[in-house]
């Protein structure tokens, strides 16, 4: 296993075994031929670098039949709108070009007014670019690299801002991004981008952050040490609540912005905690194990009482405890999802029916497997006579 930055060898230290499209949900007939690859992941000390060893081509995951929008969560839709608001006011000046990378349905950038602002989103997957361009957002059926990039002649070099959510850590070469990212932006533009923090991942063992699409796990030491290489800094952070714990990050072009002091005091505290090293690394396998254990007693348990056990929010990071933890229809019965792409299909690996979620009351469960725990506030509102008519909500992570 090589670093995909470095270039130098490093060891994997943890196998998932073998994983499927994570959104990959399938019908019957595609049993056959759906496509399995082991998931190990390494740790690259230079850079305090988690990261995949292996992963699928990028087309397979994000193409025309991709089952994620952004705008199905009203938690997602307020997180981009605040989003939103807080760069217009950490901006000093006013801005006007505004580029996302990974737009999806253009959720985020229906934030900024078309008569005050000029956007572009960048969006590879071709449903979901369609849907957003039907409802009026300037968006491009592509990939962001310098080959897309450098044909918006606009934006190049005349670009305030670029951002992205949960999309940094899909793109395998950091170091065309990074450059990308250098041709389009002015001379005081910033690069803002949110992803899941790798810190988080280890206090909540939610070794589900981990599948296809997340080949890293960022964290600040890791995203400073990165942008340091190309002529770029990490210039501030901030930490989010959504995905179950991420971290935004500012990046500018060097010494043409001041650093905020904060930023010393969460590399000292990633340091503190060895986030930063390879030793958390170990540490995170062995409460992935007991993690897994855990789960998979506690479900032989409610199936040992003759307890109806489903699963609830067919989400992509369902695929990784599903699978890791071999939980197929042996213990549940299906997984309730709101999103129609899903529903009438089965989740990739373990080949669990995906049904609506409008039969979840109808069919009164008595244990309810949430996926989705980082929408539990969301999901506990909608569904709340489930606890009160005796039902358990049951995770691999605490809820």
């Amino acid at each position: 296993m090589k670093c995909k930055i470095t270039g130098k060898k490093i060891d994997p230290f943890m196998s998932f075994g073998k994983m499927p499209i994570a959104n990959g949900f399938l019908n019957k007939d595609k049993f056959s031929e759906e496509f399995f690859f082991e998931m190990e992941v390494g740790f690259s000390d230079d850079l305090s670098l988690f990261q995949l060893n292996d992963h699928p081509k990028p087309q397979m995951m994000f193409n025309e039949n991709y089952p994620f929008f952004t705008g199905s969560s009203n938690q997602m839709k307020l997180h981009f709108k605040n989003y939103a608001d807080w760069i217009k006011k950490y901006h000093p000046n006013k801005i006007k070009n505004i580029i996302e990378i990974g737009s999806n349905d253009g959720t985020f950038l229906k934030n900024f007014s078309p008569k005050d602002y000029n956007t572009l989103g960048f969006e590879p997957s071709g449903n979901v670019s369609k849907r957003a361009s039907m409802d009026g957002t300037n968006t491009i059926n592509e990939f962001f690299n310098k080959n897309s990039a450098t044909n918006q002649k606009h934006f190049a070099k005349n670009t305030d801002l670029i951002c992205a959510a949960n999309v940094i850590c899909h793109i395998p070469d950091l170091k065309d991004l990074i450059q990308s990212v250098d041709l389009m932006l002015n001379k005081n533009g910033l690069f803002v981008f949110e992803e899941p923090y790798l810190g988080s991942m280890f206090e909540k063992i939610s070794y589900d952050q981990i599948y296809d699409e997340h080949i890293y796990m960022f964290s600040v030491s890791s995203v400073q040490k990165i942008f340091n290489r190309f002529d770029m800094e990490l210039i501030d952070a901030y930490p989010q609540e959504t995905h179950g714990g991420s971290m935004r990050y500012v990046v500018a072009r060097k010494n043409q912005r001041d650093i905020n002091d904060n930023l010393k005091n969460i590399i000292q505290y990633e340091k503190n905690k060895g986030i930063d090293n390879f030793s958390s690394c170990l540490k995170f396998k062995k409460n992935c194990e007991l993690s897994k254990k855990k789960i998979v007693d506690l479900l032989n348990k409610y199936k040992n009482q003759n307890k109806k056990i489903c699963g609830y929010a067919a989400t992509s990071k369902s695929t990784t405890v599903l699978n890791y933890c071999q939980i197929g229809s042996n213990f549940i019965d299906c997984i309730y999802d709101t999103t129609k792409e899903k529903i009438g299909k089965f989740s990739p690996g373990m080949h669990i029916p995906v049904t609506s979620a409008e039969s979840f009351k109808i069919d009164k469960p008595d244990v309810s497997y949430l996926f989705a725990w980082n929408h539990k506030e969301e999901i506990f509102k909608k569904e709340k006579d489930f606890l009160s008519q005796g039902g358990t909500w049951i995770s691999h992570v605490s809820i």
